[in-house]
């Protein structure tokens, strides 16, 4: 998935141990260690600190949308994106040891994890709960020791916390999946292979002349550069203030280096943030 994958040993996520970004940490690199964080900040935090040699962050779900406050931190986390990876997202009914579903009265779960399964939580009757993350519920679940509240989360967190699955795949659509992105101190692109598919991913602004954004990205459409991801966010004043983008390229294709010299022409603070293969899922 990575290049120089031995020299990593541990990665670094948001949330408690048993949250889903923990699990897609152990489902895409099993051999490592996984580091816990309060914050997406702190993650970032824990690999320039060299607290961790990695960092996982999700990106976007496929429900959910884009994952808020993390476009923003990625162009100030100063690391660069050496893999994405894609995690399918089922969602677990977790309760005390020999809980009666039938007698549940309050369900706790992440904000994004309680909207997936509204028609689950719905037709039972429970009183929703935010909390930080899916492993936080579980945790306060077993804490209270109380058999009418519940939990939303992997069955990894039932696993870690002590707690039994009660009905598993309780999520309204079966294709819920997010994409993680991995992130390094080190910029390290894995060598151009013929028939391998390679995202590249770069941020950019625009220059203050007519149509700077269609002439920014006609370089792309010349050269045959699929572009997959382009999202905009604002500054403080509500100006556009950058682009992130993804394109299916590898950096040392010549096709994209002639489409970054026409990026470069329009745009300004072009900044690439690393070159890595798709991911299968994508295939």
């Amino acid at each position: 998935m990575i290049p120089y994958k031995d020299k990593y040993k541990t990665i670094a996520f948001q949330g408690m141990a048993g949250a889903y970004s923990d699990l897609a940490c152990r489902n895409a690199f099993p051999e490592m260690e996984t580091v816990p964080c309060v914050s997406f900040d702190a993650a970032f935090r824990a690999v320039r600190e060299k607290n961790a040699d990695l960092a996982m962050i999700p990106v976007d779900n496929s429900i959910a949308g884009r994952v808020a406050d993390v476009h923003h931190l990625i162009p100030m986390g100063e690391l660069y994106i050496i893999g994405e990876h894609f995690q399918s997202i089922r969602h677990c009914l977790l309760g005390l040891p020999g809980a009666d579903p039938a007698k549940l009265t309050d369900v706790h779960s992440h904000v994004h994890a309680i909207p997936q399964c509204k028609d689950f939580i719905d037709s039972h009757g429970l009183t929703r709960h935010v909390v930080a993350d899916t492993a936080k519920g579980a945790s306060d679940v077993k804490k209270w020791g109380d058999p009418t509240q519940a939990a939303i989360g992997s069955e990894l967190a039932a696993k870690i916390y002590g707690l039994e699955v009660l009905q598993k795949d309780i999520q309204d659509r079966a294709n819920n999946t997010t994409r993680f992105l991995v992130f390094s101190r080190d910029r390290d692109i894995p060598e151009y292979e013929e028939g391998t598919r390679y995202i590249t991913s770069l941020s950019f602004e625009v220059r203050n002349i007519p149509a700077a954004l269609y002439k920014a990205l006609g370089g792309f459409a010349t050269n045959g550069i699929q572009m997959i991801k382009l999202e905009s966010y604002v500054d403080e004043n509500f100006n556009v203030a950058k682009f992130l983008a993804d394109v299916e390229a590898h950096a040392d294709e010549r096709s994209l280096k002639l489409a970054f010299e026409e990026l470069n022409f329009f745009a300004k603070h072009v900044h690439i943030f690393g070159s890595y293969k798709s991911h299968a899922f994508r295939r």
